[in-house]
């Protein structure tokens, strides 16, 4: 049957940013309903938008189910595009490293950092690692998030690798996206870059194709780990196979790594602290988007990105928490908004458009979710509060409910 939802204050569809395809966003294009209304079909698609008034004289009878959410505020699912949830162990020694001054390239050549998550991870059962990734899941759920992006990356062997993958497949859940992200780091039985790729090329990727585990790639492109003809191989063999690329670019320093990417046509860029005015000219005029991280940047205390220079010359973006063990231990959607707004100058209908259309895009899935207009999934989260007090505080606050493909889920 169709539900028709209504009791709305503030329906934020954002249709005209998906319009804009998540560029240039004004406080406009959130496109808000007052007193509104929306009919889903039973596949759990949006059939109609608009307000109450019109959808009672429409929409009333006994093939509708009629749905009071009380709202003050229903906007899209947010989607997390860029995760390393999928670990086992902590990093919390590191981050007192740093504190003291050792780089986070000095602490990798220690055996810390990505290593020391891979031995942790190595060692935990695929039945642990389960358990650990559906309670992280759930915790980005509890802030409104829809879908969840999961990479793997701690296994660093071909057999270790699939069997991560196996773990996200395992969850069934179609709006958790696996990627593969064998380039992460060196790996510990075969330390030269170069042979560990060529694995990853000639093994690794047609395993992963062969048994559907993913459609994406990833790499880290940076000083120590892979370099930019690592990264060329990498990608020309994977979107030959008809793999989606993203890239890990100009993080800690600047080594070319968002011309390339951008080149073989990837569905984001992530990190983007160091770039060139180049870069950011050629980015906002490419299908490229650039997902920002600035909990990553808080925590590895460097820069932030180049936020308004990238949104006002017309580039694509996204935000994500890059919620890892070392780089970046927190969920927490809140404190990357925060920081977006308080070090990247980014204002809240930004915010909220890189949260749902650019993370979209970032995925892919910018034809079915990232808005609410008709012929897209109804993902949306309901506030009891206005829409224009988001992203102001750190107290833990959470969406009264959640629903996904018109259903109500759990979130508590």
């Amino acid at each position: 049957m169709k539900q028709l939802f209504l009791d709305i204050q503030q329906l934020i569809t954002l249709e005209a940013a998906a319009k804009k395809q998540g560029r240039q966003i004004r406080e406009e294009d959130l496109s808000v309903i007052s007193d509104g209304a929306f009919l889903v079909s039973e596949e759990g698609r949006i059939l109609w938008t608009g307000a109450r008034k019109e959808a009672l004289k429409n929409y009333s009878g006994p093939d509708f189910k009629m749905v009071s959410l009380g709202a003050q505020t229903v906007l899209p699912a947010f989607l997390e595009c860029h995760t390393h949830s999928l670990f086992a162990g902590e990093r919390f020694e590191e981050f007192e490293l740093r504190l003291t001054g050792v780089s986070y390239e000095e602490i990798s050549r220690r055996g810390g950092g990505i290593q020391s998550t891979v031995n942790a991870t190595r060692q935990a059962s695929s039945e642990e690692l389960k358990k650990l990734l559906q309670k992280r899941i759930q915790n980005f759920r509890k802030q409104g998030v829809g879908v969840v992006e999961v990479k793997s990356g701690y296994g660093l062997s071909l057999k270790e690798e699939l069997r991560l993958l196996e773990v996200i497949r395992s969850l069934k859940d179609p709006l958790v996206v696996p990627t593969f992200l064998g380039p992460h780091s060196a790996s510990p039985e075969t330390p030269n870059l170069d042979e560990y790729m060529e694995d990853l090329i000639r093994k690794g990727l047609p395993e992963v194709s062969k048994r559907s585990l993913a459609h994406r790639v990833d790499i880290f492109i940076e000083k120590g780990f892979f370099t930019l003809e690592q990264a060329e191989r990498y990608f020309k063999a994977a979107t030959d196979m008809g793999f989606q690329v993203a890239a890990h670019v100009e993080q800690l320093s600047r080594q070319g790594g968002a011309d390339l990417a951008r080149k073989f046509k990837a569905l984001s860029v992530d990190h983007c602290v160091n770039l060139s005015d180049e870069d950011i000219q050629e980015l906002s005029n490419s299908s490229t988007t650039s997902v920002l991280l600035p909990s990553a940047d808080l925590y590895l205390n460097v820069d932030y990105p180049p936020a308004r220079k990238l949104i006002d010359q017309g580039a694509r973006v996204a935000l994500s928490t890059d919620f890892n063990p070392g780089s970046s231990p927190s969920q927490s959607l809140e404190l990357c908004s925060l920081l977006a707004r308080l070090k990247m100058k980014m204002t809240l209908p930004e915010i909220f458009s890189a949260w749902t259309v650019g993370a979209a895009f970032a995925l892919g899935l910018e034809k079915d979710r990232g808005n609410l207009e008709v012929g897209k999934f109804a993902d949306f989260q309901v506030w009891d509060k206005p829409w224009s007090s988001f992203f102001y505080n750190f107290e833990e606050i959470h969406p009264r409910d959640l629903y996904l493909s018109g259903k109500s889920v759990a979130i508590s």
